[in-house]
């Protein structure tokens, strides 16, 4: 990289250029692939009021598109020479219908405007933080300032304030935006990550900041609108220095990954680049550390450290043990130590682990293990009582950092999800719920213990009371944890009657395939008995009681109604028969739910069927036919398919919503169209996790509680105890619209080694002293 401040300067204004330069040329492209998207959500089904703002939307857009994206195009010009793009603001730009009239200062449209320009802002920086986070650092370390200017164009809300007032000028409304949201943020989000990516590429390779990674995981396409940028007008470095004019690091042999929100990206992805960059650094400072990792079997700690391993782990436990005279005891058995307290305790046996050290290797892991605890242990959210057994964990940790280095280089490390898990539980505590801490606290004081007591088993011991935990917590929300079992309960219900009404209907399918039943007795049974029958069972004890035999009888007694009668003694039966059968089909249906004007309707469909078959209009079923479903129906429940084999697919949801209940909400509508990734991270969501919820005006923490067989299901609890059950596709729209969003942004080891990272930047020495 050129020495001189003029030439770092240039540089940065040269990156600056490029990268309006190719949003110029890309912003087309941004317009068509929105218009396509529109016209997709157009096509998807709807309420008949969204349905048709859709279409509307899409005719609007049709008209508006090329004056919205020549608006953007002056707006963004204006940044070609000094890099600045001023003219971003709400009022730049004003609404046709304004033009020659009166304005007020701040009214609602403005103030509106910039929530959905906020909004876009943030969804972009949810899905370029870390690109944007690495350029930032450049080009600030080029310009030897502290901050980026507001209106610098690299800001991702310029560019949003651009779109958004453009929009406006091209005559679309606000409302309009809001229909094609989830859409725009899509677009706009993946546009300005890829610029990122490119600018950091071309820096990058001119040996600005090289030390910080481009993220691995963002690929791209050959045609990108940035590459023009960096293969032509840069040939030439700022002093007359020439290069390459390629400038891209191979990225046009990539080819783009599924598009993930940023949340996602968040997740696995992120780990993976903050473990990365880890260890970079110290293979940076210490080769062999790298060469470690990648050995087929890691020599084991020498016999000083061991010893001092074990020496450091017994004086943890007596200074936190129950024993200790000094601190609060807690109902779990450990003491409360203040933080401070118990880093300056955990400072001490580093120092003396270190002077037992026999190799610089082992040195360095105990100060990362040692600077991963000290974030943890300075995490607020965690509470005190709790926060004593993460501190008796370092040295277990230790142990098997040591002697397993991939600790530091694997994500699904059994000690790191431990850690993590436990984290992810603790950390949404209510102070006052007592019984809450101390069921979970107890619950991690033997699994503490556990790992203490088998020192020598690796991460054997970490994987086994992973497993235990993760029992445990199924065990606690459902049994134990007072605002979660009700609605736990009440899932479970509402799961089961939807898998048996599966089942009944599948069942009935087959039987009635090659038998000639009326098809609104046939639409009957399928849709509407079925479930009475799952609802029957499920609320009176089982397939085997009295009313569920009789919600059975009175499917048999249907279908032999409905058959063609021929004779007066038949259609005497018929009529005697059939006062208390359609009362039956009354009370089955009341118990189920069904709305009266709905039984209604039933029963007179009902009706016109069983006057046809009255008529000898219907086919005849064979007697023997006859006894043989009566047989089947009996013995109904031997039939069923698996529990586990039946999916509550999307088509459930609407009756879903009739479990709804003072106790249960069961969400039926909201969030956008998911993407694959989406759904993929849905069926990931663990329990025990807590999330903020955006639903019914309310915007609170709620818990993962339970999840149904293959979590086709999904039960969040509030702390008052309010159960919010989701069907997976509905789960996975809330997290694509950001309606649903982990309280953590990152889990606690992956915040921890950040931490560590950071302070390593400052003093990579620490590593080898």
């Amino acid at each position: 990289m050129a020495t001189s401040p003029s030439t770092q300067s240039a540089l940065a204004q040269q990156a600056r250029r490029a990268y309006v330069e190719g949003a110029l040329r890309g912003l087309p492209g941004v317009v068509q692939a929105i218009e396509k998207g529109a016209r997709a959500m157009a096509g998807q089904s709807a309420e008949p009021a969204l349905a048709m703002k859709r279409r509307d939307l899409v005719l609007d857009l049709q008209k508006a598109a090329p004056f919205w994206q020549q608006g953007m195009i002056s707006m963004l010009r204006s940044g070609l020479t000094s890099g600045m793009v001023s003219a971003s603001r709400p009022g730049d730009l004003p609404h046709p219908s304004t033009r020659g009239g009166s304005l007020s200062l701040v009214d609602d449209d403005t103030i509106e405007h910039e929530i959905l320009s906020s909004r876009l802002a943030l969804a972009m920086m949810d899905r370029a933080s870390w690109e944007f986070s690495d350029l930032r650092s450049r080009i600030n370390q080029l310009e030897r300032r502290e901050e980026l200017d507001p209106n610098d164009a690299f800001r991702p809300h310029v560019l949003a304030r651009i779109a958004t007032a453009s929009w406006r000028a091209a005559g679309l409304s606000l409302d309009a935006w809001r229909v094609l949201q989830a859409v725009l943020h899509e677009e706009f989000a993946q546009f300005v990550e890829e610029g990122f990516h490119e600018i950091n590429a071309w820096l990058v390779q001119r040996r600005v900041m090289p030390e910080v990674d481009l993220r691995p995981y963002i690929k791209r396409t050959a045609n990108s609108a940035w590459v023009g940028s960096m293969a032509s007008g840069m040939h030439t470095m700022p002093g007359g220095t020439t290069t390459s004019g390629h400038g891209r690091m191979g990225v046009g042999e990539e080819t783009r990954m599924m598009t993930r929100a940023g949340a996602l990206a968040r997740g696995i992805d992120h780990a993976e680049a903050v473990l990365g960059r880890l260890n970079k650094l110290i293979g940076r400072q210490l080769p062999e550390f790298v060469a470690t990792q990648q050995a087929a079997a890691p020599a084991p700690a020498s016999p000083a450290l061991r010893a001092a391993i074990s020496d450091a782990q017994q004086g943890i436990a007596r200074r936190l043990a129950p024993a200790s005279a000094s601190g609060a005891r807690t109902e779990a058995g450990a003491v409360v130590v203040s933080t401070p307290a118990m880093l300056e305790e955990l400072h001490q046996r580093k120092q003396a682990l270190k002077q037992a050290a026999a190799t610089p290797v082992e040195r360095a892991t105990i100060e990362i293990v040692a600077l991963l605890f000290q974030s943890i242990l300075t995490e607020e959210r965690i509470p005190a009582s709790v926060r004593v057994w993460f501190a008796r964990l370092q040295m277990p940790v230790l142990r098997v950092a040591v002697s397993e280095p991939d600790f530091f280089a694997t994500v699904d490390h059994p000690a790191r999800k431990l850690i993590d898990r436990m984290g992810a539980c603790v950390m949404g505590f209510d102070a006052t719920g007592r019984a809450v801490a101390d069921l979970l606290e107890k619950e991690i004081k033997r699994v503490v213990q556990v790992v203490e007591a088998y020192p020598d088993t690796g991460r054997r011991v970490f994987q086994t009371v992973l497993t235990e935990f993760e029992k445990f917590l199924e065990h606690y929300f459902k049994n134990a944890n007072e605002a979660s079992r009700k609605g736990v309960s009440l899932a479970q219900q509402v799961e089961q009657r939807e898998t048996m009404a599966i089942q009944y209907t599948i069942e009935l399918r087959k039987m009635l395939n090659e038998v000639p039943v009326q098809e609104g007795v046939r639409e009957f049974l399928f849709q509407v008995w079925a479930d009475v029958m799952a609802m029957t069972a499920v609320k009176s004890g089982g397939a085997q009681s009295e009313q569920t035999k009789a919600m059975k009888r009175a499917a048999a007694d249907l279908i032999w109604s409905a058959s063609a009668k021929v004779s007066r003694e038949e259609r005497a039966d018929v009529i005697r028969r059939l006062p208390p059968l359609l009362k039956t089909l009354r009370e089955g249906m009341e118990h189920a739910g069904v709305p009266l004007d709905k039984q209604d309707e039933h029963i007179q469909k009902l009706n016109n069927s069983l006057a046809a078959a009255f008529t000898a209009k219907a086919a005849v079923i064979p007697h023997e036919r006859l006894e043989e479903l009566m047989g089947r129906l009996e013995t109904l429940e031997e039939l069923l398919p698996e529990a586990a084999d039946v999916e509550i697919d999307e088509s459930m949801v609407l009756d879903l919503s009739g479990h709804e209940s003072s106790e249960l909400e069961v969400v039926g509508e909201g969030g956008s169209m998911p993407t694959p990734a989406m759904v993929a991270w849905a069926r990931e969501l663990q329990v025990g996790s807590w999330y903020m919820l955006d639903y019914r005006g309310r915007n609170e923490q709620v818990q993962l509680a339970w999840q149904g067989l293959r979590k086709q299901l999904t039960l969040f609890v509030s702390p008052q105890g309010r159960g919010i059950l989701f069907q997976q596709h509905r789960l996975a729209a809330f997290l694509q619209a950001g309606l649903l969003v982990p309280a953590q942004e990152e889990s606690l080891t992956v915040k921890a080694t950040r931490s560590a990272l950071a302070k390593l930047d400052v003093d990579p020495s620490r590593l080898l002293n």
